[in-house]
């Protein structure tokens, strides 16, 4: 199984040709940040039309019955927002599963006892085996008449353009995997907004290296608030030295107080 980073943030997602990606690239000033409802309603429309009533639920997921058919996230930058989403249409579920370890705490904090229970697909619950040509010709119907939208096709330059940064950046393994430096402490805890995991490197008592991860959305880099935390004393004072940081547009939800605890331990 290939592993590709993305620029957005929430979990890990599995791809397969059972299922659908897709992709919103608008002004910032079209939606609030994190605002996923406006940008699943053409998914749950296109659903009804099929036969099959699903429901947008918690921070970032579609769900039909309970379960869990597609999860989404977002990255906001220079004044834009990309949401994107990926739908289980006919996924081998067993596959995901499998590919996807997810921690504990993660599933057990949504009241369910494992993966495999929380998810499904749309086809399980069709009246009828929708097939992939079929649901993507329907949603692409349905997002082109409701926002008046009309086709356009990439140019030859752009496409070019698109294959040099996949090339340069996207695939390459820095950008995948990139350096993993040793780290004294992990630290970890789950918030309403989503599981954050730090790994810190202290020195006479200040942060010498730190990384976070988690799947939690922000519209910050990440490298930013790891870089300014670097030479912060662990202190008492830590909270009041965060402030300055704008923690939440990093890690959206969190406060000063949350960060200074976790990292103190």
């Amino acid at each position: 199984i290939r592993v590709v980073r993305r620029l957005s943030g929430g979990g890990a997602v599995y791809h397969d040709k059972g299922n659908l990606n897709y992709t919103f690239i608008v002004d910032k000033d079209a939606a609030p940040d994190f605002n996923f409802a406006v940008f699943t309603l053409p998914v749950i429309k296109t659903l009804e039309q099929l036969g099959v009533k699903a429901e947008f639920t918690g921070r970032n997921d579609l769900t039909i019955d309970g379960k869990k058919f597609c999860g989404n996230a977002q990255y906001v930058r220079r004044g834009r927002i990309l949401h994107h989403g990926c739908i289980m249409l006919d996924s081998n579920l067993d596959v995901v599963v499998n590919a996807l370890k997810v921690r504990e705490a993660k599933f057990q904090s949504k009241g369910v006892k494992s993966v495999r229970s929380r998810v499904t697909t749309i086809n399980a619950h069709a009246p009828r085996p929708i097939t992939m040509e079929e649901f993507k010709s329907l949603l692409k119907s349905y997002i082109f008449e409701a926002e008046g939208l009309e086709p356009m096709d990439l140019t030859p330059e752009q496409l070019a353009e698109v294959r040099r940064l996949r090339d340069e950046k996207y695939a390459t393994w820095e950008w995948n995997y990139g350096a993993s430096p040793a780290y004294d402490m992990r630290l970890e805890e789950r918030f309403d907004f989503g599981l954050v995991t730090v790994y810190l490197q202290a020195e006479r008592g200040r942060i010498k290296g730190v990384k976070i991860y988690g799947d939690f959305f922000g519209s910050g880099e990440l490298s930013e608030l790891e870089a300014a935390l670097v030479g912060l004393p662990l202190d008492d004072n830590l909270e009041k030295s965060l402030e300055p940081l704008d923690v939440g547009r990093y890690i959206h939800g969190m406060t000063a107080r949350d960060l200074a605890r976790l990292l103190r331990g």
